[in-house]
């Protein structure tokens, strides 16, 4: 094989890379969110602890949590459901606009398609700061 037929096999995985983002959604309370798949580091089994934003809304059961890298460790978001993960275009996401006045964590809007309404993305570590937690 030349080095141009390597190439050409991975121009679309560069391509992605460039024009996509893995959206991993997610439900607290009655609400969907989203945030970068690749900021979660497992989800797990929710503990006493773990963190919830009232903000956000409170969970219904919050048996599962978000596992997340911040500077000081691991930190854990309390979750009702874990919606799956999708690759969004980057054309369908926005950031939040500064005259919004939202809260810190929140990054911007997905405006996918297939989630049928725009879902708020969140910054998993923004949301410990946010909370007292850092």
């Amino acid at each position: 094989m030349s080095g141009n037929v390597l190439l050409d096999e991975e121009a679309p995985e560069q391509e992605r890379a460039l024009g996509e983002v893995d959206v991993l959604f997610f439900q607290i309370g009655d609400s969907e969110y989203g945030t970068d798949a690749s900021s979660v580091l497992r989800i797990d089994r929710a503990l006493p602890d773990d963190l919830t934003v009232r903000d956000l809304g409170l969970p219904h059961r919050g048996h599962r949590a978000l596992v997340f890298d911040t500077p000081e460790g691991e930190g854990h978001l309390k979750v009702d459901a874990v919606n799956g993960v999708r690759t969004i275009p980057l054309a369908g996401l926005r950031r939040m606009p500064a005259a919004a006045s939202a809260a810190s964590y929140a990054v911007g809007v997905c405006l996918d398609e297939e989630a049928g309404r725009p879902v708020l993305l969140i910054d998993l570590a923004e949301t410990l700061k946010t909370q007292g937690r850092h």
